[in-house]
């Protein structure tokens, strides 16, 4: 029985027989065909190989796989810039309405002055706010129509806004030239220490000359009569220099204007009042436009 086991035991742990020459071609033909294979498609891995690789890898090295190239992204100016659009637009907007308020509020004001009687001065007044109201909405509504290609309503709705704008503009006028005479000729008319002086001055003459040519005209009588003028005349001249000053705008302009262009211009003090008058006239009137301007910047440009 222990022979038995030690034989069997021999027999497993024999070496393996060297292969004689005919055997040598049967074993060395699989490997040739695989390799024949491999030569023919480099790319596809071996049978024995994917045997090695485990689930989920790939036989190639993934630290030397190229990763593909992508482009890197595209960054716009306006996307590393903030934009300042939107506050200068709500500031633009809020001017337009500012001087909208007032351009309704001075020109209703004026054209409700213009009535006889309490209705006729509501009407004025109705016609005055919504020529106004026109005037501010308008711009805006002929541009987005221009925009959308309907021309012909646009056209007609900036033939409005002219009509409203010219009564705008002429009702502003009238309001500017009313409060501004008003306010000038009180400031005219107010009493100074130089004006008391050349009253109380010229009173006298007068007194003086009455005294002298109660019993008939003689020298000392054309004496107090030529006394009577002059303190006259110094009275014209005191009240002048009170009206002078009573726009002290307008002297300071003509003096600024000849000092920056060295005496070439030297407007009169009647330009400097008409060019005040229009622009008073006209800044209440252009909210329209700044509305117009305000809408458009706020609106996305097209990139």
């Amino acid at each position: 029985m222990a022979d038995d086991t030690i034989a069997s035991i021999i027999a497993l742990h024999q070496p393996k027989r060297a292969r004689i020459g005919a055997q040598r071609p049967r074993a060395y033909r699989p490997r040739k065909r695989q390799k024949a294979k491999a030569a023919a498609s480099p790319d596809a891995e071996s049978a024995s190989s994917e045997l090695l690789i485990p689930a989920g890898f790939s036989s190639v090295n993934s630290a030397f796989a190229e990763s593909p190239v992508t482009p890197p992204p595209t960054i716009m100016l306006r996307d590393v810039t903030p934009s300042h659009r939107p506050v200068a637009s709500i500031l633009l907007m809020a001017a337009a309405f500012a001087l909208a308020g007032v351009g309704i509020t001075t020109n209703g004001w004026f054209a409700r002055s213009l009535g006889s009687s309490d209705i006729a001065g509501w009407l004025f007044l109705a016609i005055g706010v919504a020529a106004d109201l026109v005037a501010l909405v308008m711009p805006s509504c002929a541009a987005w129509l221009w925009h959308t290609r309907k021309r012909a309503t646009s056209l007609a709705g900036w033939t409005v806004w002219v009509m409203t704008f010219v009564f705008a503009v002429t009702a502003g006028i009238g309001f500017a030239s009313v409060n501004i005479s008003d306010v000038t000729v009180a400031r005219a008319g107010r009493v100074t220490p130089a004006v008391t002086a050349a009253q109380s001055a010229l009173s006298d003459a007068m007194s003086a000359r009455d005294r002298e040519c109660l019993h008939g005209v003689g020298k000392f009588c054309r004496e107090r009569e030529a006394a009577v003028a002059e303190r006259r005349q110094i009275l014209d001249t005191a009240m002048g220099s009170v009206g002078q000053t009573a726009d002290p705008q307008t002297d300071a302009a003509i003096k600024l204007v000849a000092w920056v262009t060295r005496g070439a211009l030297r407007p009169s003090g009647d330009d400097f009042a008409m060019l005040r008058l229009v622009l008073l006239a006209l800044l209440p009137q252009i909210g329209g436009i700044l509305l117009m301007v305000s809408r458009s910047a706020m609106r996305p440009s097209a990139s």
